[in-house]
């Protein structure tokens, strides 16, 4: 696995889930002359090969295509998922924000974009059969999240049209956890209320089952391979991320020693709706619904051209997340920073 020889990489988001998986891969990486990450506030973190810049995607006065000049791929990784009750300013950052970095990317003459999609942009789909990367990517219109990202795909869209000398990569990957980002995707979808039991298996005997909840995971590190693999191909397009097998019920009550009692869906979106409304819960019950409706995805384009394979199956990667919040789990980069389940 290499990126191109002498390549210099800029990733935006370098300090998040994901871009710290992809900045440490990149500085192991004797092709990769130089890597830039961009965040919003500067780590401690100083891989080999690595520089850091302080930038707001939100703002105006962000001179992206400084930061770009000279580069030869941007990895754009930024994202900010929360205010949830204020789908105005995730817009700016992640939507605005993603606009301004394409316009960067062809104002500077970088050659190659690798867009961090997901599966959150994917129209409503199958649960009992996976999907490839030819199925609608319109989103769930009432999720911010999916929003965003189904918006960004027809904005790509446009950009290759006007800019086909530009090689674009979409990555569409499932959910991404690993041991370092407990704390951070704690704080993301179970907010500072979440109770600390919740993460101890052993005082969880039952499990909501809720019809519909079928999704894909994957190990953020296997995402990030996919990245770099990306960067010294000359791949163009989309690819799907996912590890098997898909996670249900019946899986997750394996791996928490519960059993899976059926509730339905009305009643699990009130409970997640009553707590969103009051501010316990920061996942909003508009992703829940999303969620019940995401594809599975057919991971087959990334294998054969990428020469991609995730090295931890689903199963491995939830073990994983659930020791991470068991012991408060966290990275070198202040989004990723720990703190243990009370």
């Amino acid at each position: 696995m290499s990126s191109a020889a002498g390549s210099r990489i800029v990733v935006t988001g370098a300090t998040g889930n994901v871009g710290t998986s992809v900045v440490r891969l990149l500085s192991e990486d004797p092709g990769t002359e130089s890597v830039r990450g961009l965040a919003r506030r500067i780590p401690d973190w100083s891989p080999p090969r690595t520089e850091w810049s302080a930038i707001d995607l939100s703002s105006e006065r962000a001179d992206l295509a400084a930061e770009f000049a000279g580069a030869d791929a941007v990895v754009h990784l930024a994202w900010a998922f929360q205010p949830t009750h204020d789908p105005a300013t995730t817009w700016r950052t992640n939507v605005l924000g993603s606009l301004r970095v394409f316009d960067a990317v062809a104002a500077a003459g970088v050659p190659t974009l690798v867009h961090a999609s997901s599966v959150g942009a994917y129209s409503p789909g199958p649960k009992d059969h996976a999907v490839d990367e030819s199925w609608p990517t319109h989103g769930w219109p009432d999720a911010a999240y999916c929003r965003e990202k189904a918006y960004l795909e027809r904005a790509l869209d446009t950009f290759e049209r006007d800019r086909p000398e530009v090689r674009v990569v979409r990555m569409r990957p499932a959910f991404l956890f690993k041991r370092e980002s407990a704390s951070e995707q704690r704080r993301i979808f179970g907010g500072k209320f979440l109770p600390g039991p919740l993460t101890r298996p052993e005082l969880l005997p039952f499990l909501p089952d809720v019809p519909g909840l079928r999704v894909q995971a994957l190990h953020t590190d296997d995402a990030a391979k996919a990245y770099v693999l990306a960067l010294g191909s000359d791949a163009r397009g989309a690819f799907n991320l996912a590890a098997e097998p898909p996670v249900d019920a019946g899986l997750l009550a394996e791996l928490l020693g519960s059993r899976p009692v059926r509730l339905p869906r009305a009643a699990a979106r009130s409970a997640i709706a009553a707590a969103w409304g009051l501010h316990l819960l920061p996942a909003s019950p508009h992703l829940f619904d999303a969620v019940l409706r995401l594809p599975l995805m057919d991971c087959t384009r990334a294998r054969a051209e990428l020469g991609w394979n995730p090295e931890h199956t689903a199963s491995e990667v939830l073990e994983e997340l659930l020791r991470g919040l068991q012991h408060g789990e966290g990275g070198p980069t202040e989004p990723l920073r720990g703190r243990r389940a009370s």
